[in-house]
């Protein structure tokens, strides 16, 4: 995808995304103060990036988990998830922290939460690097927000356009 730096507007810089990382980390440190270890699950793809750096910044123990999953059939989400890559250990018992980086409509978010609480955490919480309010179609108790946007597609840190972008340290937006 040539010339994608050029279409691109910046929407938060990298310094901001990481001061905002720092914070979303402290309170994730405060509210675990008293837990001997979370298990963090990365969404992969794209929450890569937010994951590594978010843990990067945290004093609580952790388990590192990613799982992969999807709920789009086209560009549609048709609100049921397929896990493409499923956890390496039981999360029965154990507190734990689903990072993704974005909510939108919400059904994949959704349906992930409802297959990991049938899992018996001892808690479940999530953090998104963005959330796209104005598109969402159903409810997710979402415990960490790193930034409210507008309904912008947005390419860079860890987002994408046909797999191509995630590397760029920001995150842009590509003007409609």
């Amino acid at each position: 995808m040539e010339n994608l730096n050029e279409k691109l507007k910046v929407l938060y810089s990298e310094e901001e995304v990481q001061k905002r990382i720092a914070e979303i980390a402290n309170l994730i440190d405060n509210d675990y103060k008293d837990s001997k270890e979370l298990i963090v699950i990365c969404i992969l793809k794209g929450a890569a990036f937010f994951t590594i750096d978010l843990v990067k910044k945290m004093k609580t123990p952790i388990i590192f988990e990613v799982m992969q999953v999807s709920s789009y059939s086209g560009t549609e989400s048709t609100g049921a998830i397929t896990v493409k890559k499923d956890l390496d250990c039981k999360i029965d018992g154990k507190d734990v922290l689903i990072v993704e980086d974005i909510i939108d409509t919400g059904y994949t978010l959704r349906a992930l939460r409802q297959d990991l609480l049938a899992r018996g955490p001892k808690s479940l919480k999530i953090a998104v690097l963005l959330d796209k309010k104005e598109r969402r179609k159903v409810e997710v108790p979402i415990d960490y927000v790193g930034y409210e946007i507008p309904n912008k597609f947005v390419v860079g840190y860890g987002f994408d356009v046909d797999e191509h972008g995630r590397n760029i340290p920001y995150i842009g937006y590509i003007e409609e």
